[in-house]
C-alpha cells in the first residue's frame, strides 16, 4: 500500500487501532504501535525499525525501545484480535468447506547468536539446517477470507535449560522449552476461549505424527485432516513404533506419550472445567 491509500484509509484504520489501547497503557505507547502499524503496511522497501521510524519522522533509538522494552498486554491485544477476526468470519458468507484452521511453522534465518531461540535447526524457509529461529502460528480461513490468529516463538532445549542466556535476551523465567504441538494445543485452546471454532483443522506430518496431540483432538471432538510420513500406531495401545517427523520413536516410550496425554486432559479441564468422554473418531489422512 501507498501512503496515500494509507491515508484515505486513515480513519478506519485509526478505530480499529483504537481497540487494542487497553492493552498498550501509556499513550506514548499507544502512538508508538501506531506508527510502527502504519509502517509495517507502507510501501516501504524495507519495514524495519530504522526506515519505519525515519519514515514517520521518529526517532530511531526510540522506537527500538517501543519494540524492545514497553511494557504492554500482550495477552489481552491477542485476545481482543481473536475476538475481532471472530466477529469478521461470522459475517462471512458461508463456504462449502466451512471455516478451517490452520496449523503451521514458519522461520527465519538469522546470523549471530544473540536473537531469541536462534540455532541452528531446520528452516522452512531455506529448506535446510540453518541458523534461525521458528515460529508456530494458526491460522483460519473461509472462502477467500484468510489471517493468522496467533504465534509462538520455539525457545530450543538449548536455551531453556541456559537461564542466564534466556534473561540476558530478556526472556522470563517462566517461559521453557515447549515442543511445537504442545504450543498449537496453547493456540487452539486461547481461540476457543475467546469464542473462534473451527470446522476442520489441518496441519502437516510434524504435527500429525504426534499422537497425544491428535488424542487431543480426538478429546475436544476436533475434526481434522493431517499429514503422516507413515503409518501411526498409538504405543499406549499397540506397543509398536510410532514415526514421529518421519524418525522412529520405540515403542518403549509409553511413558512419555502417557505423560504428555495426562498433561493434555489436565489443560483442557483447567480451561473449560469438563473431559470429554467420547472421541470423534476422526482418523489422520492425507496432506491437504
Amino acid at each position: 500500500m501507498t501512503e496515500q491509500q494509507i491515508t484515505d484509509l486513515g480513519p478506519a484504520f485509526s478505530a480499529y487501532l483504537r481497540r487494542f489501547r487497553d492493552s498498550l497503557g501509556q499513550e506514548r505507547t499507544a502512538k508508538h504501535f501506531d506508527t510502527y502499524c502504519r509502517g509495517l503496511l507502507s510501501d516501504l522497501p524495507r519495514k524495519s525499525v530504522e526506515p519505519i521510524a525515519l519514515a514517520a519522522g521518529t526517532a530511531v533509538r526510540t522506537l527500538q525501545e517501543f519494540l524492545v522494552t514497553a511494557v504492554w498486554d500482550h495477552t489481552a491485544a491477542c485476545d481482543t484480535f481473536q475476538k475481532h477476526i471472530w466477529d469478521v468470519v461470522e459475517e462471512l458468507p458461508t463456504d462449502p468447506l466451512g471455516t478451517v484452521g490452520v496449523i503451521d511453522e514458519t522461520s527465519s534465518r538469522k546470523w549471530g547468536d544473540h536473537t531469541p531461540g536462534v540455532q541452528r535447526q531446520y528452516l522452512g524457509c531455506v529448506g535446510k539446517v540453518d541458523n534461525g529461529i521458528v515460529t508456530v502460528h494458526i491460522g483460519i480461513a473461509k472462502g477467500r477470507f484468510q489471517t493468522l490468529l496467533d504465534a509462538d516463538l520455539f525457545l530450543p532445549k538449548s536455551w531453556s535449560e541456559d537461564r542466564p542466556r534466556c534473561r540476558a535476551a530478556g526472556i522470563p523465567d517462566d517461559v521453557k522449552h515447549r515442543t511445537k504441538w504442545r504450543l498449537a494445543v496453547d493456540q487452539w485452546l486461547r481461540c476457543r476461549g475467546n469464542g473462534v471454532s473451527f470446522d476442520w483443522l489441518v496441519f502437516d506430518e510434524g504435527y500429525g505424527a504426534a499422537v497425544p496431540f491428535l488424542k487431543f483432538l480426538n478429546l475436544v471432538d476436533q475434526r481434522f485432516c493431517g499429514g503422516s510420513s507413515s503409518e501411526l500406531h498409538d504405543p499406549a495401545e499397540s506397543g509398536r513404533s510410532v514415526a514421529a517427523c518421519g524418525r522412529p520413536v520405540d515403542g518403549n516410550a509409553r511413558p512419555q506419550w502417557g505423560n504428555d496425554i495426562d498433561w493434555l486432559t489436565k489443560r483442557y479441564e483447567h480451561r473449560f472445567g469438563g473431559r470429554r468422554q467420547r472421541p470423534c473418531g476422526w482418523r489422520i489422512g492425507n496432506t491437504l
